[in-house]
């Protein structure tokens, strides 16, 4: 699948934060890493294998180039034992997105999607974005989770989805680019306030200077620019190709 470039700016115009949640052992680590150090070309120069599991919250992270605009993600990687959980639930305050991760070849990992889905919009911005993601597609032999079930039950409860393979790499930047996308449609259409608090969302110094430079200044900060429609508004179904399976 193809997708926008991805490239490490310093400027850019909003600060997202994202967190990757879900069982332990289902590849959020791995699928992170992908998202972190894959180049514009699709390449990994090194592949993470035999990852350790996280223990408590990890960060890093990612300037993507969506549209016209660079979006900064800030990536929480949260344990996925039980033992961490009163720890992890705390980064999930004011999170823009959520990447729910569970294994196609554990039914115990997608069993426990309601607990995590419960946390998460108990705890997170209201107006958050949630993709789940069904993981390890390189085991297809071994799955456990048809594509169909996973769909079905992200459609019941509002989510995006998408099936990848943290290990080969298949897909493994949609999750990222589908959340992304969806939040700034949302910003466009002047649903959604950056200026408001508990959002996961800030502005970047790139887009500050460009409503500083212009006569509009008072009216950009508190809204009036923002509710307009931008000419580079998203279509999932572009992403994904409009229900069908998005694996390369």
């Amino acid at each position: 699948m193809e997708y926008e470039g991805t490239e490490l700016v310093e400027a850019y115009d909003y600060l997202f934060k994202f967190i990757v949640i879900g069982e332990a052992g289902t590849g959020k680590s791995c699928l992170l890493y992908h998202c972190i150090h894959e180049q514009s070309d699709g390449i990994v120069n090194i592949v993470k294998e035999n990852s350790a599991h996280t223990i408590g919250v990890e960060f890093s992270s990612r300037t993507l180039r969506i549209g016209d605009r660079n979006i900064k993600l800030q990536l929480w990687d949260t344990a996925g034992q039980e033992r961490f959980r009163s720890v992890t639930r705390s980064y999930y305050r004011g999170a823009a997105g959520a990447i729910l991760v569970y294994d196609i070849t554990s039914r115990q990992s997608f069993v426990n999607l309601s607990r995590w889905l419960t946390d998460c919009r108990a705890l997170a911005s209201p107006h958050l974005v949630m993709v789940l993601v069904g993981n390890k597609l390189d085991k297809e032999e071994d799955r456990e989770i048809e594509y169909a079930e996973g769909s079905r039950w992200a459609q019941e409860n509002g989510l995006l989805f998408v099936e990848v393979s943290s290990l080969a790499g298949t897909n493994v930047m949609t999750p990222f680019l589908l959340a992304g996308r969806t939040i700034l449609s949302v910003i466009d259409a002047g649903t959604l306030d950056p200026d408001s608090a508990g959002t996961g969302i800030s502005y970047g110094e790139r887009q500050l200077r460009a409503v500083g430079s212009s006569s509009r200044l008072s009216t950009a900060f508190y809204g009036s620019v923002r509710k307009k429609q931008r000419r580079d508004s998203v279509s999932l179904r572009d992403m994904v190709g409009g229900g069908q399976k998005c694996s390369c």
